[in-house]
């Protein structure tokens, strides 16, 4: 009885001493957004946040981009002792360390440039700079990398205590371009490009530490702009969204669907498997494209993925035959959950969608949205009818034989609802906040300004900057979508394209004026 009395005091030892951790955008090489080791946070205390710090950034902004969410290691060696750290990266090739219990920033880093003009640009869609978020591992106790790469396409790896290079930088994909989110599965770093930004082909790029050799593949034409980046599957298939181009497999052209590709034994990226839907060219006239992360996951001895566009409804798939023997084909397709007017702009799915299971060992899937809930859509909890935008979530069930994603929650509204981070029964999600919208709006003649007729493409800074409004943090009991905590009107500018990081009860959300925000409750 001694032994074990022992035993289980050891492994509980074990288990609220372990570090959590979040070293990747998406927390996991499947981009789920579950953090399965957040032990601070809980349902019942979560309504306890507060702002611990905020600390405003020495990042110059580029059109619409400035900061992106930090990543955080919680026991890192320093000159100083132990400490929590976050890396934060900004737009402008810079690079933050900060000590998160103080709130202070202690190295920056501005990355040097090969490129000739490294200034950056005014479009929205081809700012220039940093726009990849980095990765992390951890190397040794207590020491990690970072992993990121600089607007000229080399690959930096920094020691996270004091910003320092610990492997001069190396060439790994053309400057110039608009990358993606890194991610690092089995010593290999992935990331994948869109918009053509810089005269780059969109491709997916892969970078092996040990033997330094990079590789491409090309979807002929597809821009792979997911938020999370690339997702990785345990077997090490590499999938994102490709959006901007047809969707033509007999000739190669795998725009507007989602694409799988794997390393061969000479560390080569090769096509391994393809999805395209159904109406994927009537997504691609409509500018609805697949622009979205898909989400990987095991489940019951099933591998699935889950994937969705800007026509803002879910595509549950089988990993190990995306899309059937045609390719076309789902294992459920969901009806719509927003856009009913079927928008490019202002609605739609554009944040990242993300995936957990409960004790009770149910999958549950979580879908944040821009604009109004579809009319059709219907869930068994509804804290609202959005009009700005939220969060739907849905369980993973098995009827009759059949894979299928079922409504169970749908919560209050938000200005735009973006990425989910899921900690230890609390749904975290913000609102964005931002002008999203790309066309001129229509106005009236006893408006403001007098009657403008809309419709005309408008999707630089200079027009949505000063319309867009602030972010908003969410915390949400995960389990029925009810809110138990907000942020309120703490938060003093709005975000694009950025993110959210939960870890150690604090959440982390950076905002546009150049400022990280940290909500936390006492540990």
């Amino acid at each position: 009885m001694r032994v074990a009395k022992v035993i289980v005091i050891l492994l509980l030892s074990a288990a609220t001493g372990k570090a959590t951790d979040f070293l990747t955008e998406g927390v996991d090489n499947g981009r789920t957004g579950w953090v399965r080791d957040e032990k601070v946070f809980t349902p019942a205390n979560v309504g306890s946040m507060k702002l611990l710090w905020k600390l405003k950034l020495e990042s110059k902004p580029r059109a619409m981009h400035n900061l992106f969410a930090p990543l955080v290691a919680e026991r890192v060696t320093t000159a100083d002792g132990t400490r929590e750290l976050a890396v934060v990266a900004g737009v402008s090739d810079d690079m933050f360390g900060i000590d998160v219990a103080t709130g202070k920033e202690i190295w920056h880093r501005q990355f040097d440039s090969t490129l000739t003009n490294p200034g950056g640009t005014n479009d929205t869609l081809c700012p220039g700079g940093q726009t990849a978020v980095p990765t992390m591992t951890q190397a040794s106790p207590g020491k990690y990398t970072v992993y990121a790469v600089s607007w000229d396409g080399r690959l930096r790896q920094l020691n996270l205590a004091d910003g320092k290079d610990t492997t001069p930088p190396e060439k790994f994909i053309p400057g110039g371009g608009k990358p993606y989110a890194l991610n690092l599965h089995n010593g290999v770093i992935y990331t994948a490009t869109a918009q053509g930004c810089g005269g780059l082909t969109n491709a997916f790029y892969s970078f092996d530490l040990a033997t330094r050799r990079a590789s491409a593949f090309i979807p002929a034409g597809g821009g792979l702009w997911g938020r999370r980046g690339a997702s990785i599957s345990p077997e090490g298939t590499v999938y994102i969204g490709t959006g901007d181009a047809m969707f033509d497999p007999l000739t190669r052209r795998l725009g507007n669907g989602i694409v799988g590709v794997k390393l061969d034994e000479k560390k080569q990226l090769q096509l391994a498997d393809y999805f395209g839907a159904p109406n994927a060219n009537w997504l691609w006239r409509r500018d609805l494209d697949v622009n979205t992360t898909p989400v990987v996951f095991d489940h019951r001895g099933r591998k699935f993925l889950v994937g969705t566009s800007k026509e803002c409804r879910l595509w549950l798939l089988d990993r190990d035959a995306l899309g059937g023997e045609d390719h076309r084909t789902t294992l459920h397709t969901t009806p719509l959950i927003c856009n009913d007017a079927q928008a490019f702009d202002a609605k739609g799915i554009w944040g990242a969608l993300s995936a957990w299971q409960d004790e009770k060992g149910t999958q549950w899937v979580l879908a944040p949205f821009w604009g109004p809930v579809s009319k059709a859509f219907k869930a068994p909890i509804e804290h609202a009818r959005p009009e700005g935008g939220g969060v739907a979530a849905f369980k993973l069930e098995e009827r009759s034989g059949k894979w299928q994603l079922t409504p169970a929650w749908l919560s209050r509204d938000m200005d735009l609802g973006e990425e989910a981070v899921i900690a230890n029964g609390v749904v975290f999600a913000y609102a964005a906040g931002e002008d999203a919208t790309q066309v001129v709006p229509d106005r009236g003649w006893d408006e403001k300004g007098g009657a403008v007729y809309g419709g005309g493409l408008s999707s630089g800074p200079a027009r949505r900057v000063p319309t867009s409004r602030r972010a908003a943090l969410y915390a949400l009991d995960a389990q029925t979508g009810k809110e138990l905590w907000s942020s309120g009107s703490q938060i003093e500018s709005w975000n694009h394209f950025s993110g959210l990081t939960v870890a150690n009860g604090r959440a982390y959300i950076a905002t546009f004026d150049g400022t990280l925000y940290c909500f936390g409750v006492a540990k």
